[in-house]
Formats: structure tokens, C-alpha cells, sequence
């Protein structure tokens, strides 16, 4: 059980790992009624999430998933405009760009064959699959959270410092998660690798 939560709390933070939506939320948070435009934008991350995973569950008892990582994320879209964005469609935005990435895809899909893998109780499932969830918008809640908890006047300044690193160095974060993640997928295949020998 240590072993799956471990991995799904890696696998959702590597989904979290993401500089356009934690941009796009800086954005939000920066821009007028941040709180209000911020809270649709995770919600709909949230809920994207916690569809997607359910449904890999609940086909995944009777499907085999191929598991090919792709790559490639979309970090040229103007995220300016998103200051314009109908709180509704924030939703659908999250939701697509949650979903328009292949690594993010192939992270879901292995979070949800870790869960179907280890025989779980369909409530340890939702359990399991509920922190995994919590654990992917957490990125993404700290600074939502941060606003009214510590005050607009302390938080704003930060959020523009961390919105400038993020424009200046987020293809080295998008470059550094996936270094991690092949690294652990190599080594996860190395280790099938080494038992299919023994066996």
C-alpha cells in the first residue's frame, strides 16, 4: 500500500507540474475577481481529473491500456487573453488543457492501472483515487488559497515574481518532470525486466 501511494502521489504531482495552467491561474489570480475566476479554473482541473481517473477505472477492470508516453506541451498559447475568458468556459479551458497533453494522459492512465493493479476495494479505489485527485490540484490550490488567507497585499507581489519565473523557466520545469519521470520509467522497466529473467 506504501508502494501505491507513493507512486500515485509521484504521478500526481507530475500531472500538477504544470506551467500553463499554473501560469494561466497567475494570470487569473492576478486579473480582477481572482478568487471567483481562480476557484472555476482548479475546479475545473478537479473535476477533469477526478472524470478522467473514473473513467479509466471503470473500463480499466476489462481493458487492457497501452501505456506510450507522449510529449510535447502547448506552451505557446497566448495566455494574456485569458483575461477575457467567461468564468463557464474556464472550466471547459481547464479541462482541455488538462487533457490536450499526452504525458498528462499517460500519467492518468498509470495512476489508474497502479489502482486497478493493486486489487483494491471499489471504496479504496475512490479513496485512492480522491488523494490522487487533491494531489494533482495542489499546485494549484496553494496559490488560490493563499489569497484570502494571507491578504491580496502580501500574496499579489509574489504571484507577479512567480508568474515571471514560470514565462522565463517553464520549459526547463516541463523538461526537468519529464527527465524524472522517464528516469523512473526506465528503471521500473529494467526492474520487469530482471524479474521476467528470473522467472
Amino acid at each position: 500500500m506504501t508502494h501505491l501511494l507513493g507512486e500515485l502521489a509521484a504521478f500526481a504531482l507530475a500531472v500538477g507540474i504544470s506551467p500553463l495552467h499554473i501560469a494561466l491561474l497567475l494570470l487569473l489570480l492576478l486579473g480582477p475577481r481572482p478568487l471567483h475566476r481562480g476557484g472555476w479554473f482548479v475546479a475545473g482541473w478537479l473535476l477533469t481529473t477526478a472524470l478522467a481517473v473514473v473513467l479509466l477505472l471503470s473500463v480499466g477492470h476489462g481493458l487492457l491500456l497501452t501505456m506510450e508516453k507522449g510529449s510535447g506541451h502547448r506552451t505557446g498559447l497566448d495566455l494574456l487573453a485569458a483575461g477575457a475568458l467567461p468564468l463557464p468556459l474556464l472550466l471547459v479551458v481547464s479541462a482541455a488543457l488538462e487533457l490536450a497533453s499526452p504525458d498528462n494522459l499517460f500519467l492518468l492512465a498509470k495512476a489508474a492501472g497502479g489502482l486497478l493493479a493493486a486489487g483494491l476495494g471499489t471504496g479504496q479505489e475512490v479513496v485512492g483515487a480522491a488523494l490522487f485527485c487533491l494531489l494533482s490540484a495542489s499546485l494549484l490550490m496553494l496559490p488560490l488559497l493563499a489569497l484570502p488567507v494571507a491578504g491580496s497585499d502580501r500574496v499579489l507581489p509574489l504571484l507577479e515574481a512567480g508568474k515571471g519565473w514560470l514565462f522565463s523557466r517553464g520549459d526547463l520545469v516541463v523538461a526537468l518532470v519529464s527527465l524524472a519521470l522517464a528516469g523512473y520509467l526506465g528503471w521500473q522497466g529494467i526492474e520487469g525486466l530482471q524479474l521476467g529473467l528470473a522467472a
